[in-house]
């Protein structure tokens, strides 16, 4: 990531944290996509690793300024000895306070390793494809919240005891979620670029015949309508994460993709 640290220019650049964020991925070709881009362009330098390629993680985060574990096809109950490490590894973060946000398969390490139960809905229903959310009153009280966000997902979680919920939804309840202050969990996706999404569709086809999915135009036709205010609020979080910075706007900002 440091030939495209150059590409930003250096009065964008405002230094918050000298040490590096740790970035958790799951497959051999995956992105940090906008989150990576956002982080970057705030002044913090990406730490890259992929338990699943055998990279192993640190021992502390005492050399980070937190860490992001981001999605991926594989589940949160899979046998797999990389998920139970990572999982583990979960306490980490928990005991040393160092903010961690989970995304997706990443907020659902989070929920299973808190004790919460991972599971399909009964129905076998799906939210791949754009759909609403709905802010708590502790979520808006914290930032303003898009109206429609994006998923690719046959599981959702419980809300672990003692979190707060954030943000619901309608096929799958817990959408957002914040545990001892520094703990953050995402069930939807707001860090897929424009290319990261057509991929997504591409390779992710055969999916949209699963109960509730989306179809594929339909994907690309949402994010020309929402993607915007999703934009806009990913970065106003990310400062809420890892700068526990109060929301600047109760109003979306419309930005460019």
């Amino acid at each position: 990531m440091s030939g495209f640290c150059k590409m930003i220019p250096t009065e964008r650049i405002q230094h918050r944290d000298e040490r590096p964020i740790l970035i958790v991925l799951h497959q051999e070709r995956s992105s940090p996509g906008r989150v990576g881009q956002l982080l970057v362009e705030k002044g913090y330098r990406l730490d890259i690793r992929r338990p699943v390629l055998g990279e192993p993680l640190p021992a502390t985060l005492e050399d980070h300024a937190g860490a992001v574990v981001f999605g991926g096809p594989m589940s949160a109950n899979d046998p797999d000895d990389f998920i139970k490490k990572e999982i583990d590894w979960i306490k980490i973060p928990l005991r040393e306070k160092r903010p961690f946000l989970g995304i997706c398969l990443g907020a659902q390490m989070l929920v299973h390793h808190l004790g919460g139960k991972v599971q399909a809905n009964t129905d076998g229903s799906t939210e791949i494809g754009w759909y609403p959310l709905r802010p708590t009153e502790r979520g808006r009280l914290l930032m303003h919240w898009p109206k429609m966000v994006y998923h690719f997902h046959r599981e959702g979680f419980e809300l672990p005891h003692g979190a707060d919920l954030l943000a619901e939804g309608d096929a799958y309840p817990n959408q957002a979620f914040r545990y001892d202050g520094n703990a953050w969990g995402l069930q939807f996706h707001a860090e897929l670029t424009r290319v990261m999404m057509h991929r997504w569709v591409v390779h992710g086809a055969h999916r949209f015949i699963l109960p509730n999915a989306q179809q594929g135009r339909e994907h690309l036709e949402g994010r020309m309508l929402f993607d915007a205010p999703l934009r806009a609020w990913l970065t106003e979080f990310l400062d809420l994460v890892f700068e526990g910075k109060t929301a600047k706007a109760a109003h979306p900002i419309t930005l460019p993709a």
